[in-house]
């Protein structure tokens, strides 16, 4: 059966429905990556994250994450992280200067 919210990676309009799992740093992270100020290295780099968090590579359209949609697996993984929100946000920048650095050598 196929979920009209799965994709093949993480899909960047999934991001606002994550923003109230966790604490106050992760909704400011949410915020940041959302607002109509966000750049597309930001949303690059949320993306990125997310992906790597979730394990986008080894989903595919029949398993248990692909039926159950994107935007319930990437809910899952965020609060099933087991770091803190400051945790998250390293990640995110870590994610974020190695998009940069992809986007510079173009």
């Amino acid at each position: 059966m196929y979920n009209s919210d799965t994709e093949v990676m993480f899909p960047p309009r999934v991001i606002s429905h994550l923003r109230n799992l966790r604490g106050s740093d992760w909704q400011k992270l949410v915020d940041q990556v959302c607002s109509a100020d966000a750049d597309l290295v930001d949303r690059a780099a949320f993306t990125l994250m997310m992906v790597r968090l979730g394990g986008c590579q080894t989903c595919t359209i029949d398993s248990y994450r692909g039926m159950r949609g994107c935007t319930m697996c990437a809910r899952q993984t965020v609060r099933r992280f087991r770091g803190s929100d400051y945790d998250l946000v390293k990640q995110f920048e870590h994610c974020k200067s190695e998009v940069q650095q992809f986007f510079d050598k173009l």
